[in-house]
């Protein structure tokens, strides 16, 4: 939106001609009044509309109580901007003409030339009646002729070039932009400075100088959001125009987003919501200004006509005007207008982002979960059929990464969710050394290609088995790691842990990782903990996402702690924090106990397997298989629905993403030919995605690829339990 906030300007005004005012004798001095309408600019410069409107009301209603013309016509400009704002066009336009009634009154020039500028930005992009708001321009600009007026005309001209611009009519708006470029310094602001670099941007743009272009939009977006978030946020949109039309999307994607961000946070729901409330009070407040007008009539009608019979047609009429209003009022308190047409254009551009958003992370996640977990699922067998590799070092940490892997894999693909704390920690029993020994042999192909020595010291008070999340400490433990080993060179890298305190059953330890490397800089070490941030990195020397120290500071956040940093450059690099673990050897108990599952049955089960790929087929075979059932594959979901038809199986382990017929239909139909056979989704697709289809499509439980056999034998023998015993 153009220029409308005139406040500053509009202060100074207001006091040079208020101090040729005679003083009050009344209590509410000229003084206040001023006060509070330049508290009403300041919280609309701050997009606080709620008390900007809230303020204005007072000082109007003050105003109006010392006849003062010139601070009525303020305050009404002022309550007129918050509603342009806010998208209340038909209120903008009432207020603002009630501010022009007023100037011509107190016949004060700056207000007259701001509030006819204000009118032209409303018919022109609210109303998009372009002719008009371009003539309100125009007429704003006759006012302007005198020197002491070279700001508003800046500005007028500023509004004009945006104008012509937005109608793609450059030809027209050049004269403006020379003008403006010309007299810059008449602007006197930092949003007035963003609007003309962006407004230069787009010219040039327009005539394909894409170097010129980009210098003066690189300008305009470098302002800080608070200078003046409006015209910032428009800065970023026709930046990301440019650049889409250039061909550099993934930046244009970039500054949308700032776009949308800076938006949501001027219009925000409940900041709109508290700001429509004030508005609501303000209107009841016109609205009794107007009926106390007309009581005023009323009685003045009364007093000179006394009892005759007009006194009772007014009196009807007023009530009936009284009663409309009144209705009117309701009416509007209960049914709010919608937002202008730009904010919902926002809104939709926002929403299509985070559905795109949602659905990459649906694609990708389903993608690389299907070859995870034939990964997990053959190391699991060359364990099992190899016995004589169940001591080596080297098969132990390929296990150990595929299943780290994995946890990395979700959480960095649900890093949304991470944000918005979804992700819930575990209660797991572990050892902590063999924990850290296992991340070491993990890491240990990593340390010998920089030929680094990893050092592990772990406190020997620490207790031998510990209760808490162990597979997130071991992905933060891997990520600071391996960030050290691949920053060091022919160095060392240590891992130490301490016990720093004891408070009941829980017990304080301090991690720390540390590398003799190539240190960070102080002004990088704020920034590495941001999504895909890489610093001091060459191409050539460093790979990774940029997401490994992200992940790692929100998941201690998970944990309720905080991560400290001290770096030099040249001089290495330490990574410290605290994580409180807990230590109950009945609980420990127990929670082993839980994992030993008795997977043996008296009874030979025949499982169908529905899955189309041939890597899992083999996985889900050997490990059904394993556990002596019977075992029948199909390729499809038409081949399950014959093969069911013909024989009778104790379960069926569906795929959901299969050619020809996807999991959901295939059970559809199975149940429709009256087969109560139970049927696990066995996907890779995120659980939340799928439960409410996989529930009404006839599925009986969900299983996501790769799990733990214990897992699904569990499933398995209880859904087989339950459909016999309902038999």
């Amino acid at each position: 939106m153009p220029f409308n906030r005139f406040c500053f300007l509009a202060f100074i005004f207001l006091n040079l001609f208020c101090l040729e005012l005679p003083a009050q004798t009344n209590s509410v001095t000229i003084g206040k009044i001023e006060a509070l309408t330049k508290q009403a600019c300041d919280y609309l410069d701050e997009t606080n509309y709620e008390k900007s409107l809230e303020k204005s009301g007072i000082a109007l209603q003050y105003a109006f109580d010392l006849k003062n013309d010139t601070l009525i016509s303020r305050n009404y400009n002022i309550i007129g901007i918050n509603f342009h704002d806010l998208g209340e066009v038909d209120k903008a336009v009432f207020f603002y003409k009630k501010a022009l009634f007023y100037a011509e009154r107190s016949n004060i020039v700056s207000l007259r030339m701001m509030i006819t500028s204000n009118l032209g930005n409303l018919y022109f992009f609210e109303k998009k009646m372009y002719s008009k708001g371009i003539a309100y321009y125009k007429e704003s600009l006759k006012f302007g002729e005198q020197e002491k007026y070279l700001k508003e005309v800046a500005i007028t001209n500023l509004n004009i070039v945006w104008s012509y611009f937005k109608i793609g009519n450059y030809n027209e708006g050049l004269p403006y932009l020379h003008y403006i470029n010309k007299h810059q310094n008449d602007l006197e602001g930092k949003s007035n400075d963003v609007a003309l670099n962006f407004l230069n941007g787009m010219y040039w743009a327009n005539e394909n100088n894409n170097d010129k272009a980009n210098k003066y939009f690189l300008k305009a977006v470098s302002y800080n959001a608070k200078d003046d978030k409006p015209d910032l946020s428009y800065a970023h949109l026709e930046y990301s125009k440019f650049l889409t039309k250039i061909g550099k999307h993934k930046e244009a994607y970039t500054h949308l987003e700032a776009y949308n961000e800076i938006t949501e946070q001027i219009y925000n729901d409940e900041k709109l919501k508290k700001a429509t409330n004030a508005g609501f009070n303000l209107e009841l407040d016109e609205y009794k200004r107007q009926i106390e007008k007309i009581e005023n009539e009323k009685i003045s009608q009364y007093q000179s006509l006394k009892k005759s019979r007009i006194i009772v047609i007014l009196f009807i009429i007023i009530s009936f005007i009284l009663l409309l209003l009144i209705i009117t009022l309701i009416k509007n308190i209960r049914f709010k207008k919608k937002l202008n047409l730009e904010l919902l254009q926002a809104k939709e551009i926002a929403e299509e982002a985070s559905l795109l958003k949602t659905q990459f992370i649906s694609t990708i996640s389903h993608e690389l979960r299907t070859p995870l977990y034939g990964v997990v699922g053959i190391t699991n067998m060359l364990l099992e059929e190899h016995k004589e590799l169940s001591n080596s070092q080297h098969l132990s940490s390929l296990k150990f990464s595929a299943r780290y892997l994995l946890s990395l894999v979700n959480d960095i693909l649900q890093i949304n969710k991470i944000e918005e704390n979804k992700v819930v920690l575990e209660n797991l029993t572990f050892n902590i050394s063999d924990e850290i020994s296992m991340i070491k042999n993990s890491l240990s192909f990593l340390s010998q290609k920089n030929n680094n020595v990893i050092s592990i010291f772990i406190d020997p008070n620490i207790p031998e088995y510990l209760i808490g999340d162990k597979l997130r400490l071991a992905q933060i433990l891997m990520n600071l790691v391996s960030n050290a080993l691949k920053f060091t060179k022919n160095g060392q890298v240590e891992i130490i842990v301490n016990l720093e305190n004891i408070q009941g059953k829980f017990y304080y330890l301090e991690f720390q990782v540390k590398d003799n490397g190539v240190g960070i800089a102080t002004v990088d070490q704020s920034k590495i903990f941001e999504k895909f941030v890489q610093v001091g990195r060459k191409d050539e020397d460093y790979q990774g996402t940029g997401l490994g120290l992200s992940i790692v500071k929100r998941l201690l956040g998970l944990f309720g702690t905080d991560i400290l940093l001290q770096s030099n450059i040249g001089e290495g690099t330490s990574f410290s924090f605290t994580i409180p673990f807990e230590c109950d050897l009945a609980k420990t108990k127990i929670i082993i106990d839980e994992i030993q599952v008795d997977l043996t049955s008296s009874e030979i089960y025949k499982i169908l397997i529905v899955e189309d790929n041939v890597i899992n087929q083999l996985v889900t075979r050997k490990i059904i298989e394993k556990n002596n059932y019977l075992c029948t594959v199909v390729d499809d979901g038409f081949a399950a629905i014959q093969i069911l038809e013909n024989e009778d199986f104790d379960l069926v382990l569906m795929d959901i993403n299969m050619p020809l017929m996807n999991g959901f239909e295939t059970t559809k139909r199975i149940r429709q030919l009256g087969i109560k056979t139970p049927i696990v989704a066995l996907t890779a697709f995120d659980k939340d995605e799928i439960t409410d289809e996989a529930i009404s499509s006839g599925m009986n439980d969900i299983i996501i690829k790769p799990f733990e056999p214990v897992k699904l034998f569990k499933i398995i023998n209880y859904l087989i339990y339950e459909t016999k015993n309902v038999g």
